[in-house]
């Protein structure tokens, strides 16, 4: 079960509808043109159109399910007392003393230029459950953060 917003979740619906509706019509075409060119066998289009039609199915099927096991959740039952899923977060790394806003979200809504980290990343894990006020440790790629929390806002 996969947990997300509306807007998560109409936008999941949005992309799906868009590759049903218009790009694999316009793929299947792709097939049916370079189908009526002749010797299938080395005909570079129609290997590149199928090629291209499988990878579409591949992501049809995947939002599908993404789709089918989401619950979307309604932002009036949650509370902003603690960090939580779909919470705003205001953050400061005590060390270098720069401050972040980030939105903690699904995975599938996850967008580092919108401010929204994934509630499966490493500093969303560290800050769940957290209290404004807060310090904990991140462990990231590039090394252990230590952040503290400012704000917390739905």
């Amino acid at each position: 079960m996969e947990y997300m917003s509306k807007e998560g979740y109409d936008k999941l619906v949005a992309e799906l509808k868009q590759l049903e509706s218009v790009e694999l019509p316009q793929v299947r075409e792709a097939i049916a043109e370079a189908r009526d060119k002749g010797d299938l066998s080395e005909n570079f289009e129609y290997h590149a159109a199928k090629r291209e039609q499988a990878r579409l199915l591949g992501r049809i099927r995947f939002k599908q399910r993404v789709l089918e096991h989401a619950r979307v959740i309604d932002t009036a039952q949650l509370g902003a007392d603690s960090v939580g899923l779909l919470c705003k977060v205001t953050i400061t790394n005590t060390v270098s003393g720069s401050s972040m806003r980030y939105t903690i979200v699904s995975p599938h809504e996850a967008n580092l230029r919108e401010g929204k980290i994934s509630i499966k990343s490493p500093i969303a894990q560290a800050l769940l459950g957290k209290k404004v006020g807060d310090t904990v440790e991140a462990r990231v790629p590039a090394g252990t953060l230590k952040l503290r929390i400012d704000g917390i806002e739905l």
